[in-house]
């Protein structure tokens, strides 16, 4: 039996983590499968980070960041791209993952030229189209037209089941950033030259060393906190900071202005705050390990923060990953001061409550999915 061709085509970094083992596990059946991996370039710089630690090398470059591009640009450069890789690569499917312009634009340009498209990490709603923005409305188009779900919990699968998606074409995986978080820890740990250099640049740009200080990892970026809700985490912040002056707070900052520009001028001269630039995921994971929780907007750190035994505070009024919420590995507090404040100084003040989320059971997978997706590709793509 001949070979079928998969394409597999990311624009993020989110999207990079979450596919790079099952890249490796499709190419590593070459008898089976003939994987061509086309990255858009949505993001650029973090982008080439996340393939070169994980030893990726995209066969297609579309090379399509832009200063200033806006959602119609990422849009229509991905349809058109996509449209060129199509016919110059004949695949007979292809992979998509999550919820980017990328993966929405992609999975249209597939559909136009009739060719079979997966969704890796399906089934995701809040069933609110403007939160997040424009994540909701993507994934649910991408939902319309994949021809396989592979959706990371029960709940996914429920979602999809309620619209109307025939159970044959859903198989539940767990999530494949699990997949990645233990790749990635498991490089670190077996060399350790590559761990201290990590470690020591760490410890250089904080100004502490990260196993011996307590400290609350930040990430927020996301659009529906521009404006109102970045003030209000950044007061939350500053306040948190008087409270505990002997409790450093880490935030690696987006470099979008409508996050730099308040986040610099108002938590920038603050002792205990330390404001850093991205890291890479290698960086990232080791923060993850060594923090005490996690307050987030981030959909990812959602998921891979019950695997350290992290508790997540989520920056959000809504989440498409309510099993966290209902799992106890995560609360929503918004991007609300009260709420934040309250939350921090519980799981601050409080051992036991800290602990009653530190040791609940990451509901989004065991690290098998990649494993998992590759078998039902194998058995199914005929």
């Amino acid at each position: 039996m001949p070979t079928k061709k998969i394409l597999i085509t990311y624009g993020t970094r989110p999207e990079a983590i979450k596919f790079a083992p099952l890249i490796h596990e499709l190419i590593s059946r070459k008898d089976k499968f003939s994987v061509v991996v086309c990255s858009t370039a949505q993001h650029r710089e973090m982008l080439d980070q996340v393939n070169l630690i994980f030893d990726i090398k995209p066969d297609i470059d579309l090379n399509l960041m832009k200063n200033g591009q806006d959602l119609t640009d990422i849009t229509n450069g991905v349809l058109n791209g996509m449209r060129n890789v199509i016919k110059e690569v004949n695949p007979d499917l292809i992979l998509v993952h999550g919820d980017t312009t990328t993966t929405l634009a992609t999975t249209i340009a597939a559909f136009y030229n009739n060719v079979k498209i997966a969704h890796v990490e399906a089934g995701l709603r809040t069933y609110n189209i403007y939160e997040p923005y424009p994540e909701e409305f993507n994934r649910q188009v991408v939902s319309k037209i994949a021809n396989w779900h592979f959706v990371p919990t029960l709940k996914s699968l429920h979602n999809l089941l309620e619209e109307k998606i025939p159970i044959e074409k859903l198989l539940l995986t767990g999530n494949t950033v699990i997949d990645s978080l233990y790749w990635m820890l498991n490089k670190i740990d077996n060399n350790p030259n590559f761990k201290d250099s990590i470690e020591n640049k760490l410890s250089r740009i904080l100004g502490f060393t990260i196993q011996t200080k307590k400290y609350i990892l930040i990430t927020a970026h996301r659009r529906e906190n521009f404006g109102n809700g970045i003030q209000e985490i950044i007061k939350s912040i500053n306040q948190l900071s008087l409270l505990y002056p002997n409790v450093h707070f880490v935030y690696p900052v987006h470099k979008n202005p409508n996050i730099l520009i308040p986040v610099e001028k108002h938590l920038g001269d603050i002792k205990n705050v330390h404001l850093i630039d991205p890291l890479s995921y290698e960086e990232l994971l080791l923060l993850l390990r060594n923090c005490y929780f996690v307050l987030t907007d981030s959909g990812g750190l959602q998921e891979e923060a019950p695997s350290l035994k992290k508790p997540v505070l989520v920056l959000r009024d809504v989440t498409e990953r309510p099993e966290a919420i209902s799992g106890g590995t995560a609360r929503l507090v918004g991007a609300n001061y009260d709420n934040i404040i309250k939350n921090c100084t519980l799981l601050l003040n409080n051992e036991s409550e800290y602990m009653k989320m530190a040791n609940k059971i990451n509901p989004f997978g065991d690290g098998t999915a990649s494993i998992q997706i590759a078998d039902f590709l194998q058995n199914n793509l005929i």
